[in-house]
């Protein structure tokens, strides 16, 4: 039997104002402003967020094999 690997996952996204880094989940259900500057970063849509700077990349899931 196969297990499912979750569909959200936690993202580095660096802002485009000032770029910093900060971790945001990718189905925010609040709208995610940078810590540094102020500048949104996500606004949340209902399922996925709407990312407003640069993902950077995935962070990995410690309990994936």
């Amino acid at each position: 039997m196969k297990s499912q690997k979750p569909h959200s996952r936690f993202l580095k996204v660096k802002c485009n104002d000032c770029d910093s880094e900060q971790v945001v989940f990718n189905k925010t259900t609040m709208k995610v402003n940078c810590a540094v500057c102020g500048t949104t970063l996500a606004l949340p849509t209902g399922g996925k967020a709407e990312i407003k700077g640069s993902v950077i990349g995935a962070l990995d899931n410690a309990q994936e094999k």
